[in-house]
């Protein structure tokens, strides 16, 4: 069984999806490159929404409450984490998938 190594730590230390695209699977590393961006982008999304009203109140009065900080980052944390587990999830199977593809059957585009 050959290991594609340099595909590996391209989708582990670079982005989810670029070891796929070396590999020539430019469909698989497409969706799995939009999938852990949307996961991220809304991870950041969910937090900087809960923290909004916190950071226009520090810009007022020109100081920042650490425990209004933390409780505004629990607000949302649940579906934060959510989203980061999918993150993690996309990303891990990416690095795994790039480090055993055996390029025996090719995409619908190529």
């Amino acid at each position: 069984m050959k290991l594609n190594i340099k595909a590996a730590l391209l989708s582990a230390f670079v982005l989810p999806g670029l070891g796929q695209l070396k590999n020539g699977r430019r469909a698989k590393g497409g969706i799995l490159l939009l999938l852990s961006n949307v996961f991220l982008i809304g991870a950041v999304f969910v937090v900087l929404r809960g923290l909004g009203p916190v950071l226009v109140k520090a810009k007022i009065t020109g100081v920042v409450d650490a425990g209004a900080v933390t409780e505004a980052m629990a607000s949302g944390g649940a579906v934060a984490m959510g989203l980061l587990a999918f993150f993690a999830a996309v990303w891990c199977y990416a690095v795994v998938d790039a480090l055993f593809d055996r390029g025996d059957d090719t995409d619908a585009d190529g």
